[in-house]
């Protein structure tokens, strides 16, 4: 993508309205414009991300054996009266009459419906376990939406939902999530802490939030400093093996780690060391529940077990927030001058600057440079704009792609272009072609 045919509409100013740095760099970045309260419009640049981040998840969710499809955002209000929950839920959900006057309601969230798919189709439990998700818009009507996309009214979220024969399978599925979860965060560059949560109105005994660490989190959370250590990596889980994922479980979960809604003060000072005790604020990117057969009793969703007579199934709810993981990322890789991406989830793996635009060398390289990280399989951001070199630098930064390659009469004269770090401001001058492989080595692990 050339800049100069590119729509990007970087603000100089920062908006008012803007409280938190994601909000701030997301407007000033040209990412977002806000549509009416908690609502926005994703820019070109914003979608690019919002679609790396979606495609992480999908990714995570298929290794891990679940399977993808889409549920509408409108559902039938009948539904959430079977369950018990239309009237239970709140003010937060948008109600909604049809032309023919039946109830409706923009969902923010899918077990009704969900679980209404599975008690139409599946009856035998041959047919488990089994998980479906999707990823879609969801409605909340927050009182006070604030902090740009970190709380808005509409957002997108992926919701997955696991049924299974009996309490120690959904478990089962329940560890299998947070390993897809612990992969898909570390993927995005975030170290996101599982924390013992609160059910709320989802339901369940069993559930943990993901919590990034941020000053700007509207959680206060409690833990133990030994979980920082805590990595994935690049280990491989087999996703079918019981022990495999609840050891994963257990190394995360057994340190304490809890948001203000579930701490307990005696048993943090009891089990954490006074030199480990943290205290800090984390933003919540997702969350895991097991509630069992809540829904499958009240909605009637069984099946013929081994011995022929029916049972409710087991399940669980499990949802990252997508669109809410952009603003997460931002707040935990951001300095001054603007956006420092992770290379996993960066909208432009490269940023091309023509020094000189205009001049017949300095135009013939970039040229080259760009055809050459695409045949690679990169997407670079040439800024071809007849600019001055401090503010296509200004503009670079501010949007943060994590590498950029300076072209330059200078530089071309002793046959090197310079590679610039974005994180960490260090520069080397390298050939054009070893700088093209210097961006395909960076980036083979994430591809």
């Amino acid at each position: 993508m050339r800049l100069s045919r590119y729509f990007l509409p970087v603000l100089k100013e920062t908006p008012s309205e803007a409280q938190i740095v994601s909000h701030r760099l997301m407007l000033r970045a040209g990412m977002i414009k806000q549509a009416s309260a908690g609502i926005y419009s994703w820019l070109p640049l914003g979608f690019k991300v919002l679609r790396r981040i979606e495609q992480i998840v999908h990714d995570e969710q298929i290794r891990a054996g679940h399977i993808p499809m889409l549920m509408p955002t409108l559902q039938s209000a009948d539904l959430w009266r079977e369950s018990g929950r239309y009237d239970d839920y709140g003010e937060e959900m948008l109600r909604i009459k049809d032309r023919h006057g039946r109830d409706m309601l923009y969902g923010p969230t899918n077990e009704e419906l969900i679980t209404d798919i599975f008690r139409a189709h599946v009856n035998s439990y041959k047919d488990l376990p089994l998980t479906l998700y999707h990823i879609q818009w969801k409605f909340r009507d927050e009182i006070r939406p604030r902090f740009g996309v970190m709380r808005g009214r509409e957002f997108l979220m992926k919701d997955g939902y696991n049924f299974d024969l009996d309490k120690d399978a959904a478990l089962h599925a329940y560890n299998r999530h947070l390993v897809s979860y612990l992969r898909s965060y570390e993927r995005m560059g975030l170290q996101a802490i599982p924390m013992r949560a609160d059910g709320g109105p989802i339901g369940g005994d069993y559930t943990h939030e993901f919590l990034v660490l941020a000053e700007t989190g509207e959680s206060e959370v409690f833990y133990d400093s030994e979980i920082t250590d805590l990595k994935f990596g690049d280990r491989v889980v087999d996703y079918d093996s019981v022990p495999e994922c609840l050891a994963v479980l257990e190394e995360f979960t057994s340190r304490y780690a809890r948001t203000d809604e579930t701490h307990d003060e005696s048993v943090f000072n009891e089990q954490v060391p006074e030199a480990r005790r943290r205290t800090a604020r984390g933003i919540e990117v997702g969350q895991i529940f097991y509630f069992g057969t809540k829904y499958s009793d009240a909605m009637g969703a069984t099946v013929v077990g081994p011995d022929g007579t029916r049972t409710p199934v087991h399940m669980g709810s499990h949802g990252i927030g997508v669109s809410r993981l952009l603003g997460a990322i931002i707040e935990a890789n951001h300095d001054d001058r603007g956006i420092i991406w992770p290379e996993g989830v960066t909208p432009f793996h490269a940023a091309i600057v023509n020094l000189k635009q205009g001049d017949a060398d300095a135009d013939a390289a970039c040229d080259s440079l760009y055809k050459a990280l695409v045949a690679r399989g990169l997407e670079p951001l040439y800024d071809d704009r007849s600019e001055r070199a401090g503010a296509k630098f200004a503009t670079m930064d501010l949007i943060g792609l994590p590498w950029r390659l300076t072209v330059g009469p200078r530089g071309l004269a002793k046959g090197v272009v310079e590679l610039t770090s974005r994180r960490t401001g260090t520069s080397e001058e390298l050939a054009p072609e070893a700088a093209v492989d210097r961006l395909a080595q960076i980036y083979a692990a994430h591809m």
